[in-house]
């Protein structure tokens, strides 16, 4: 292969290294319920596309002041704390990040999680130290699908978006990576596969089992089909 064109991949968390929705989802039903707020089944779709926790209370509960955002936030984490243990790795992803570390590609986490939230997450899966560069929720003003979190990254790893690719699961992600230049592939572990693509994905995975750098850099240089999926899948 000629040399590499791909110098660095940015890791979304939430969806991509571990697959958390579920639990989220559930999290924040339970907070919903602690502040008597009837929140329908569909809309809690809402918290599964990447958003930072203080747009999602602000979308269910209206303009709060930042202090009881703040409060409201805090329940949440609580209340997710406990359900954690539910959390499981996405199939595929110790393995890849930890060869990607080891190929030498420079890697960035970009997740709408708070700083904490994503370092623990990091310790619990052994992968903190393949992340020189984590950018959270609490770094930007404005949240995915704004592309600041990706311009921060891109600014912090010293390399810039053309030679990057992210990772992403929610349509929200992948807006904000595409707009900040880089290319980008989806993990369709909740939203459908041909979602993904229409975005601005180049291909969608089911998970990370199959990721290699080499693939990475054929999907990097357009050298692989729009998605991995059967057709049955891609359309679901």
């Amino acid at each position: 292969m000629s040399p590499r064109e791909l110098r660095g991949v940015v890791f979304d968390m939430d969806g991509v290294l571990v697959d958390s929705h579920a639990a989220h989802r559930k999290a924040w039903r339970l907070f919903f319920q602690t502040i008597q707020r009837d929140v329908p089944e569909a809309e809690l779709d809402f918290i599964l596309d990447g958003r930072k926790r203080c747009d999602i209370l602000r979308h269910f509960l209206g303009d709060c002041a930042d202090s009881e955002i703040e409060e409201y936030g805090r329940r949440k984490d609580c209340i997710f704390q406990q359900v954690r243990l539910e959390v499981a790795p996405v199939p595929g992803a110790i393995r890849c990040v930890t060869e990607l570390h080891q190929e030498g590609i420079a890697l960035a986490l970009a997740t709408s999680a708070s700083r904490s939230r994503a370092r623990s997450t990091l310790h619990e899966l052994g992968l903190l130290d393949c992340f020189p560069v984590i950018v959270t929720g609490e770094d930007v003003c404005i949240g995915k699908p704004d592309a600041a979190i990706y311009r921060l990254a891109c600014a912090r790893m010293g390399i810039e978006a053309s030679h990057l690719l992210a990772i992403e699961d929610a349509v929200s992600g992948i807006r904000a990576a595409v707009g900040a230049g880089l290319r980008c592939i989806g993990i369709a572990l909740q939203q459908a596969a041909n979602t993904l693509i229409a975005e601005g994905a180049m291909e969608a995975l089911p998970d990370l089992q199959s990721v290699s750098a080499e693939h990475l850099e054929r999907i990097f240089r357009g050298k692989v089909s729009s998605s991995h999926f059967p057709a049955s899948a891609v359309a679901r």
